[in-house]
């Protein structure tokens, strides 16, 4: 199977939100008559028009049909003494028959490779703690690095692009999008999901 990553076109759009809103719908929440994905299509529509970075917002495609997608937006690692930009990146989607098929390692590997040659210096964001480390990805505790609240766990990860970018970080906390305030956003993304999947 030939999986082909390109940036993401605005023609695409609302193909990449129904790989999101498939990707992540789960059928527990379909049975109770819920949003089938909790908002993560959503998400996407929003980061386009702020904190999202769209040179870093990537499709897969096999046989011309888009398959998967990832986005990264912008994110900051505060201390006292300064505020340090990096990147976060999610969500990312693999349309269901697709998944555990390399559309996702595809994905997350490119778009590694393409921050780094933008210049970026980090990537921290949170995830899987046994699917990520295969390409490099550390606890953010390896630097000291803390989630809004303080607290340092295995799905919170990291990784430098230029060697030495989180050094001596000990104390800091990472500060991702509001967008990804689930309850904060849930009256956005029905309204969302009303006018666009109804």
């Amino acid at each position: 199977m030939e999986i082909v990553i390109r940036n993401e076109q605005e023609r695409d759009y609302r193909s990449v939100e129904n790989v999101a809103r498939a990707a992540f719908s789960y059928p527990e929440r379909i049975e109770r008559g819920q949003i089938g994905c909790p908002y993560e299509h959503w998400m996407v529509h929003e980061l386009r028009k702020r904190d999202g970075i769209l040179a870093l917002s990537l499709v897969a495609e096999v046989n011309h049909m888009i398959v998967g997608h990832v986005i990264c937006s912008k994110a900051e690692v505060r201390s006292i003494k300064r505020v340090l930009p990096v990147l976060n990146f999610g969500p990312l989607s693999v349309l269901p028959d697709y998944q555990r098929k390399g559309v996702g390692k595809a994905l997350v590997t490119t778009m590694i490779h393409k921050a780094a040659a933008l210049g970026f210096g980090a990537i921290l964001f949170f995830g899987r703690p046994e699917y990520y480390p295969q390409f490099g990805f550390q606890e953010a505790s390896t630097w000291g690095i803390t989630d809004s609240n303080g607290n340092q766990y295995p799905a919170f990860m990291g990784m430098e692009l230029v060697t030495g970018y989180l050094s001596n970080l000990e104390g800091s906390k990472f500060y991702e999008s509001d967008l990804y305030d689930d309850e904060r956003n849930r009256q956005q993304v029905e309204e969302f999901e009303h006018l666009y999947f109804s």
